[in-house]
């Protein structure tokens, strides 16, 4: 195995041992040694990948990320290639937000992007490419909206997104694919409604 291939090996294993330690431990309660013996590496070898416990976390969040805008971008090229109604867009939207993740190592995450701006920094540079393809689904939905409207669309969109994914802490009610379903209406009714 060449140096390179051994160097994302061990990347590979110190994120997924972290998000592991961070949603059962918290970030805090997670000693770099500890990491070091879950993902069978060295600290040292933590430390040449990555400059500390906080960069962890953002190749964690930045993963996390690339993967959802990927999808989104090619939901978003559906709707625009009229291949998907803008109503089914924000459905899979939602839908898409309901996913399962690991809601303990996100509340983790958004915990610490309260306390770091380092980690806060991150998440907010990369809302702002969600922000850019909400913004086209909103203006799919109503190509009348003014900039101030826009904004608030995006508001409202990121909310129910944000909210979305932590809905199991409330004991839901409603199946995920009928909360998907009326949360894309909704959604599509107030932006229409602006």
């Amino acid at each position: 195995m060449s140096a390179v291939q051994h160097e994302k090996c061990s990347r590979e294993r110190i994120i997924a041992a972290a998000r592991h330690l961070f949603a059962t431990q918290g970030f805090h309660q997670t000693p770099m040694s500890e990491l070091a013996q879950a993902a069978e590496v060295s600290v040292g070898q933590i430390y040449r990948l990555f400059t500390g416990k906080n960069a962890v976390i953002q190749a964690i969040v930045m993963e996390d990320a690339t993967g959802k805008m990927a999808e989104m971008q090619t939901m978003n090229d559906s709707v625009k290639s009229c291949g998907m109604s803008i109503e089914e867009g924000f459905v899979e939207l939602s839908r898409r937000a309901l996913s399962k993740g690991d809601e303990a190592l996100t509340f983790e995450i958004m915990a610490e992007a309260h306390r770091n701006t380092d980690v806060a920094d991150t998440i907010a540079d990369l809302c702002s490419g969600f922000r850019s393809m909400i913004r086209d689904l909103a203006c799919v939905a109503n190509p009348d909206l003014s900039d101030n409207d826009l904004e608030g669309a995006e508001e409202l969109i990121l909310a129910f997104m944000f909210g979305l994914g932590h809905r199991t802490l409330s004991r839901p009610r409603l199946s995920e694919d009928e909360t998907a379903r009326l949360t894309g209406r909704m959604i599509l009714a107030a932006v229409r409604a602006l």
